[in-house]
């Protein structure tokens, strides 16, 4: 027997330092903290553009141990951009705050990928349309992604379905 979720609604993480992952997640992702629960040094943060009541749990629980590349656990968490033009100006966000590690193809997604000041690994992904995935249907390549090329194929295509309009387009 089994069940079917409809997607990831959260994600929670333990962080060395509340407060500097609080700055990271909204200096680079664009979070706001909508709840702190200081009992449990706890702070929720939510994206713009979301429907969720929050995207992002952080629990500090100051320093330690952090994660092992390759070791048993999560290994990332992926945030959908909209279109291939956030995803473009979501890799400059990683490099002004060297927070970028990398960026591959997937056939049907084209992925960026960096770390927290924790070592917590995230890929920022846009998936092509759906009809556009041919050969990459029941495919998850690792390759070279072409961003420039992407980008003249694809500005200004939306592919993450509904989403609630950013703070500037509901105040102009």
């Amino acid at each position: 027997m089994s069940f079917s979720p409809v997607r990831l609604n959260h994600a929670v993480l333990f962080v060395a330092d509340l407060p500097s992952s609080e700055r990271f997640y909204g200096d680079v992702f664009g979070m706001e903290v909508i709840a702190r629960e200081p009992r449990a040094n706890a702070a929720f943060l939510r994206l713009p553009r979301s429907g969720n009541h929050h995207d992002l749990g952080l629990f500090g629980i100051g320093s330690g141990a952090g994660p092992k590349r390759g070791g048993i656990g999560l290994y990332h968490l992926a945030w959908q951009v909209d279109t291939i033009d956030e995803l473009a100006a979501a890799r400059d966000a990683l490099r002004a705050a060297d927070a970028y590690t990398g960026e591959s193809s997937h056939g049907a997604t084209k992925s960026i990928y960096g770390a927290d000041p924790d070592g917590n690994e995230f890929e920022i992904m846009w998936m092509l349309p759906r009809d556009a995935w041919g050969e990459y249907e029941n495919a998850a390549p690792i390759d070279h992604l072409d961003l420039a090329g992407e980008l003249r194929r694809w500005t200004g295509v939306r592919t993450a379905g509904v989403i609630t309009p950013d703070t500037e387009a509901v105040a102009s």
